[in-house]
Parts: structure tokens; C-alpha cells; sequence
């Protein structure tokens, strides 16, 4: 009972799924085709009944578990981690001047190798150099964000709901499966394409459906749910209800016009994106440490207590 997961907690008795603990062990790379492939076969080999969809283009690899077409409510997750930047991904999701800052500080070094090819080039190649210019300097900016060396630690982005999925999974009955579906998307590094490839394939399906997306949930004792429009008209009490408080931890229910937070849930009509952060006087709530090898801090307080969080939600619902 959630009573008793809430004493256990006090104790510190944290009680991680033995599945968790190896894929945090030997599975945090996730980023080529080889590496994804492998990582599908033993999910797979671990989870029955978990199967893949795939198509898209990119070609994109989902795991799914249950039928989305019944379920009362679905869970997701990226599985895909990214490439390992020289500067953290930073992100103030109610700060979004600080956000927009930080973006446009972390572009410098690549506007300015675009500034400095195109000023270099155009003189002897006209038109040509500076398209030229501005070509090597957005190459490498892809480059850089996208097809780098794969980060080697990705606890919080996004192991953590990946791990978050798997505890929830192990957590409930049979019953309390079959009135959900459990969705690990591919492609949330490059553009969130996985989850738009299945949004557009399950459109009918989802239009009125609650989707719950966990999304770098390890580091930090401020959860943050960031409610579409029709989420929050709709299931903002159950989730109020589900997502109790508990010692050292705050609960923060906003909507997408209050917190701006990119991830999967971005592209379904009734979606809750949930993060984990930390919080600063007049920065406010803030995540910092991934797309770096220091994303390694894992609270696994944080991981249980969402996933029971999420069984009380099904028996809401």
C-alpha cells in the first residue's frame, strides 16, 4: 500500500527493482543503432510482452507495452540518450529569459565560427564563400549537439525514466497493467521525432488520453508537472491526489503557460511532463549536470516514489 511505501521511505528503504539496477550498471549509452538494439533485445528478454514499433524518419524504435487503444492512461519515457557537450543542457523552466539567455550564450562560439568563415571567405568566393561559411558553422554546431562522442553518464537524461517505467511496471498487478500502456520513445534527443512518429500513428487513440512523460526525474527534491490545457481541466485533482507530498520533497502542479519544460509530452493534447529539480533564490527551479559526464547523481527515492505515485493514479482513474 502507499502507506506502507511512505513508512518505508522514513526507514530509507528504498527497494529498487533488480532490472533497475542493471540497466543503471550496464546500460546508460543508448545513443548509436547498435547500442539501441541491444538495449531493445534485453528489454525485451526481461519484460514479456513488451514489443517494438518502428518507422519514421528518422527510423524510429518504440517500445510498447499494453494497447494504447484501451488503456485509461499511458506512461512514457525517452531511451535514447545524447551526445556529451562541453557545456551542460541548462534548463529554468519558469525562468524562460534565463533559458533563452543561456541558449543564445552556449550559440556564441558557434555564430562566431560562422561569423569568422563567412567575413574570411566571401571576399574571394562571393556568394558562394559566405553560403559556405554559414554551412561549416551550422555543420558544426549539428555536429557538436547532436553526432558527438555518446555522453557516458546519463542517469538523470533520461536512464531516470526509463528506470521510472520499469519500477512502476514491477509494481503493479495484472489488472492494474491491462488499464495502461507503458511507451519508451526513441528520438527524444534529435526533436522529440519518436514520440511525434507515434503521436501521428495513435492520433485517434490519444486525442482524449492522459499521457504522463518522465524525463529527468533523479536529481532534485522539487517535482515539477507541467499540465497541458486539457490535463490540467481534466485530471489535475487525480494527479493532486496520486502525487502526494512527503519529507524534503515539494510538489509543483503548473500549467505549459506558467513552465516550459521540452520533452515528449509536448506532442500529445492531454500530457504531464514530471522533472525532478533543484532550486536557487531568484533563479528559481533549475537542472543543470546533463549532456555532461557529470549526469551521474540518482536519488532513488525519486524513482519509487513516482512509480507508486503512478499506481495510485491507475486506481483513480
Amino acid at each position: 500500500s502507499f502507506l506502507s511505501f511512505y513508512w518505508r521511505r522514513r526507514q530509507g528503504d528504498v527497494l529498487m527493482e533488480t532490472l533497475s539496477h542493471e540497466i543503471l550498471q550496464n546500460w546508460q549509452v543508448r545513443k548509436t543503432k547498435k547500442q539501441k538494439l541491444a538495449f531493445l533485445e534485453m528489454m525485451q528478454s526481461r519484460i514479456p510482452g513488451l514489443r517494438v514499433e518502428e518507422g519514421g524518419f528518422p527510423h524510429c524504435r518504440n517500445l510498447v507495452l499494453g494497447d494504447v487503444e484501451t488503456a485509461k492512461v499511458v506512461f512514457t519515457a525517452h531511451y535514447d540518450t545524447c551526445a556529451r557537450l562541453p557545456f551542460p543542457n541548462f534548463i529554468t523552466p519558469k525562468n524562460i529569459l534565463i533559458f533563452l539567455g543561456y541558449s543564445l550564450l552556449i550559440s556564441l562560439p558557434f555564430l562566431a565560427l560562422m561569423f569568422g568563415l563567412t567575413t574570411l571567405l566571401a571576399p574571394r568566393l562571393g556568394v558562394a564563400g559566405g553560403f559556405l561559411g554559414m554551412l561549416i558553422g551550422l555543420g558544426a554546431m549539428f555536429y557538436v549537439f547532436f553526432l558527438g562522442a555518446a555522453n557516458p553518464h546519463t542517469v538523470n537524461d533520461n536512464t531516470s525514466g526509463v528506470l521510472t517505467l520499469v519500477e512502476t511496471i514491477a509494481r503493479m498487478s495484472e489488472e492494474e497493467r491491462a488499464r495502461c500502456a507503458f511507451i519508451f520513445f526513441d528520438h527524444e534527443e534529435n526533436g522529440l521525432l519518436g514520440s511525434g512518429w507515434f503521436a501521428s500513428k495513435h492520433r485517434k487513440a490519444m486525442k482524449d488520453k492522459l499521457l504522463v512523460n518522465f524525463d529527468c526525474v533523479s536529481d532534485g527534491d522539487d517535482f515539477l508537472f507541467v499540465l497541458s490545457r486539457k490535463a490540467r481541466k481534466g485530471y489535475l485533482e487525480a494527479l493532486r491526489t496520486a502525487f502526494v507530498e512527503y519529507p524534503k520533497k515539494t510538489l509543483h502542479f503548473e500549467s505549459t503557460l506558467s513552465a516550459f519544460y521540452p520533452s515528449d509530452q509536448a506532442n500529445f493534447p492531454v500530457s504531464v511532463g514530471v522533472a525532478a529539480l533543484r532550486k536557487k533564490p531568484l533563479l528559481g527551479l533549475y537542472m543543470s549536470r546533463i549532456h555532461t559526464p557529470k549526469d551521474t547523481v540518482l536519488q532513488e527515492e525519486n524513482l519509487v516514489y513516482l512509480a507508486e505515485g503512478a499506481k495510485q493514479l491507475v486506481s483513480l482513474l
